[in-house]
């Protein structure tokens, strides 16, 4: 029997989703579109939760297991800030905000946690609960 590798078949997506949030980088506490994108993909994707203005403006989405007899929880966590730097790369998809550009990664941490509970959420192939959360302000900020 063939494996299916859903998550190669997801792999443009998420790459188009790291690559706009690297365009449109937020600093701090000051997430508010990446936070409303998150939520917004949360719900498309059939998350059975999704809370916003967590810690100012992070995101918790809520995905429950085809069974959840073994009451098990685990967290998965990305942050989702920029740093107060100016973009210099030259890439296509650089940021398009002065001072502010996803150097550090965080860009890439929100996609693939997106691609993640994209994931979890078609399959629910687990008994238990995942909990998925998108903290603001992790570079400095206290978030």
């Amino acid at each position: 029997m063939p494996i299916k590798n859903r998550f190669a078949e997801l792999l443009p997506e998420i790459t188009a989703w790291r690559r706009d949030l690297h365009e449109n980088p937020e600093i701090l506490y000051e997430t508010h579109r990446t936070s409303g994108i998150v939520a917004e993909r949360l719900r498309a994707f059939g998350c059975d939760d999704v809370v916003e203005g967590l810690g100012r403006t992070g995101v918790v989405g809520v995905i429950r297991g085809k069974s959840t007899g073994s009451g098990k929880v685990i967290g998965l966590r990305a942050d989702m800030d920029a740093l107060p730097i100016h973009e210099q790369t030259g890439r296509d998809y650089a940021s398009k905000t002065p001072g502010a550009m996803h150097a550090c990664g965080h860009d890439g941490h929100t996609a693939m946690l997106l691609g993640a509970a994209k994931y979890l959420a078609e399959t629910r192939n687990f008994d238990g609960t995942v909990v998925v959360i998108f903290q603001p302000a992790e570079e400095g900020g206290g978030g």
